[in-house]
């Protein structure tokens, strides 16, 4: 007796992919080269072939519980290599934009970050926010050092006894609003990812067990965090952008980075630790070795993310990109472009000027962390959980 599964055709989820950039998908005639040509997909059980199938027969289930969406990287060969112009990976592309938003919580905003109408609204956001504590801080000096004296006495002051003259964002936008926007930010985005990986992991078991690839009824997650540790090396190392072959010069922008917000968590961790620990205030010296490490990673985020953009324009003839796809890079530009002149200016007593820079770059960074697992960027979280379970079920 056979296994049977029953097609049940999404015609939504179908229109759904068309309208992300997986227009496409009606144009394969399951010839298998896709999966032939991929260098990085595993032998057992290779993609994108089956995924192009589900998709073309709008199998949504099948596909957004897919880990194998994941592995995929968009390198490109499967698309030139096509014989009727399918564009696998701006199918799979499109799919994984749609498991984005479908494990995001809530819903609503994850639409509306993929939505350019919605964008003024996005941005508009964080800049009344932000522009009502700038005003707080600049014209409520007297007024918030005796509420932090009458609160706290000499133990913590307000300004964090930045001396009186020095040109410093923090005179614009107190350090204590920054923490009070951009802490909760950061646990709101790590709660979302959270609930979705839950979720996200046990759909990929759950396939992963009607398709034999395992014969564990329940994920181990102490083998599973095993996993994740050793697929660390090869994301840092871009290993799989390295095989692929037409856009395998995507591998060093990407890296420049990824190493670059790596550096930046560095660096902000280091100053909040001394900040709040031994109450020590900046603006730092451009001697700081924590002021090396910040230029180093602003400078690399800004060069890598321009070469992104580049490649994108270079290539808008043979890989589609979409809004979602402009969102996120030019977002990442845009953090790493406003940080450098906010410093540029600061250091050139420039002092409105570089406030001005800072209100910009305080809202790419409202929007980055608060849009975070809403948008492109998702795929850092989702791309790693399912390389993991890859190297957890032996699938090399």
């Amino acid at each position: 007796m056979t296994d049977t599964y029953t097609a049940q055709p999404d015609l939504g989820f179908i229109a759904q992919m068309r309208g992300l950039g997986g227009d496409t998908l009606k144009k394969c005639y399951q010839c298998a080269t896709c999966s032939v040509a991929c260098p990085i997909a595993p032998e057992n059980s290779p993609f994108p072939r089956k995924e192009m199938i589900a998709a073309s027969w709008g199998l949504k289930d099948k596909l957004i519980g897919s880990g194998d969406i994941w592995l995929c990287h968009n390198c490109g060969d499967c698309t030139d290599l096509c014989p009727r112009g399918a564009a696998p990976g701006d199918v799979l592309a499109a799919v994984r934009s749609a498991a984005i938003t479908e494990y995001a919580t809530p819903k609503a905003l994850a639409k509306a970050v993929n939505d350019p109408k919605k964008l003024p609204i996005l941005i508009a956001i964080p800049a009344v926010w932000i522009a009502i504590f700038a005003v707080i801080t600049m014209t409520g000096k007297e007024t918030m050092e005796k509420i932090f004296y009458a609160l706290f006495g000499d133990f913590i002051h307000w300004s964090h006894g930045v001396p009186e003259g020095v040109i410093a964002h923090s005179n614009f936008f107190s350090t204590w609003f920054v923490d009070l926007t951009f802490v909760p930010l950061a646990a709101f985005s790590t709660i979302v990812f959270l609930l979705g990986l839950k979720r996200f992991l046990a759909d990929i078991h759950e396939n992963a067990m009607l398709e034999g690839k395992t014969d564990k009824t329940a994920l181990d997650y102490k083998l599973f965090l095993k996993s994740v540790i050793n697929v660390i090396p090869t994301i840092l190392k871009h290993e799989k952008f390295n095989e692929c072959e037409t856009n395998k010069e995507r591998a060093t922008p990407h890296l420049m980075v990824l190493f670059s917000f790596i550096g930046l968590f560095i660096v902000t961790a280091i100053v909040f630790v001394v900040l709040y620990f031994f109450h020590i205030p900046g603006p730092f010296s451009q001697l700081n070795p924590i002021k090396w490490l910040a230029n180093i990673a602003g400078v690399a985020l800004v060069i890598g993310s321009a070469m992104m953009i580049k490649n994108r324009m270079d290539r808008k003839d043979e890989e589609l990109t979409t809004y979602k796809d402009w969102f996120v890079l030019w977002l990442v530009f845009a953090l790493g472009v406003t940080g450098m002149l906010a410093q540029m200016t600061r250091l050139a007593g420039m002092e409105y000027t570089t406030y001005g820079f800072y209100y910009l770059h305080l809202i790419s960074i409202f929007m980055f962390f608060a849009f975070l697992p809403f948008s492109k960027m998702a795929h850092l979280v989702y791309r790693l959980a399912a390389m993991a379970y890859a190297d957890y079920g032996n699938r090399k």
